[in-house]
């Protein structure tokens, strides 16, 4: 992993006090549960960004970025060489976005408002508001890609989904998993749909491409991420990374480099 840069006092580590900023944040950095009044985007320029609230945690890669409504208790965590920046979007504008965190990407206008608005110490009377306008306008016209992962409330799902966090590579079956929760691969299955939406391959998918995107921000192979995180071959891997996220395992890495040079 490269040298990590801990924020300077030209560009302080982003609070949740702080309204807007931008700063360099070390691998494992992590904000504990807080809520705001307005509501909060967070794009990383490089590295990656957890967001957990009651509701599950969204992960946003290099190059995309979170948004958290007014009101929702959150914590973030950091992976990687991060460069964070927050922007606070007042509760009485955001009738436009979406009224749950959600993940979305960052296209060149976005990314480009987003860091005049978080780097730039002065501007002209107006300007601000006139660029937060303009970075409102895009979010609420860019398309969510959320890699979202929920959290269930049963008692019986959530015996399965701890044992797979404790394990993401696990390859037990649903069968052998409803026996330490005390409940058939049947009722299970239906729980994983009607409680979070997904079947159940699909939500151990998510969690596994969470774990890979922090392996893969902290420097390791492809191949050893693979493994790590449950995929009998790198090529399966490649196939589900690239579904998920929206490009390869080997872009991602890409990217993260150009990014932190």
């Amino acid at each position: 992993m490269p040298e990590t840069r801990q924020p300077s006092s030209q560009s302080p580590a982003p609070h949740p006090t702080t309204p807007n900023g931008a700063g360099w944040l070390p691998h494992g950095y992590q904000l504990d549960a807080h809520s705001h009044d307005d509501g909060q985007l967070v794009y990383a320029a490089s590295g990656a960004v957890a967001t957990t609230t009651e509701r599950g945690t969204w992960v946003a890669p290099a190059n995309r970025m979170t948004w958290t409504p007014p009101g929702f208790e959150h914590s973030h965590r950091f992976y990687g060489e991060t460069y964070v920046r927050l922007l606070t979007i007042p509760a009485d504008l955001c009738d436009t976005l979406p009224a749950r965190p959600s993940v979305f990407a960052v296209n060149p206008l976005l990314r480009e408002a987003l860091l005049a608005l978080t780097e730039r110490a002065q501007m002209p009377p107006g300007a601000f508001d006139r660029l937060r306008a303009v970075v409102i306008d895009e979010v609420a016209e860019t398309p969510e890609r959320s890699l979202h992962l929920p959290e269930p409330a049963d008692d019986r799902l959530r015996t399965v989904t701890d044992l797979l966090h404790a394990d993401p590579g696990r390859a037990a079956t649903l069968t052998e998993l409803g026996r330490a929760a005390g409940a058939s691969e049947r009722t299970l299955s239906r729980l994983f749909h009607t409680e979070l939406g997904m079947s159940f391959h699909r939500w151990r998918t998510i969690l596994r491409i969470h774990h890979a995107l922090v392996h893969l921000t902290a420097g390791r192979s492809v191949t050893d991420t693979a493994t790590e995180c449950g995929w009998s071959n790198p090529s399966s891997f490649i196939d589900a990374f690239t579904e998920v996220v929206g490009q390869t395992p080997g872009r991602y890495q890409s990217e993260l480099r150009s990014n932190t040079e």
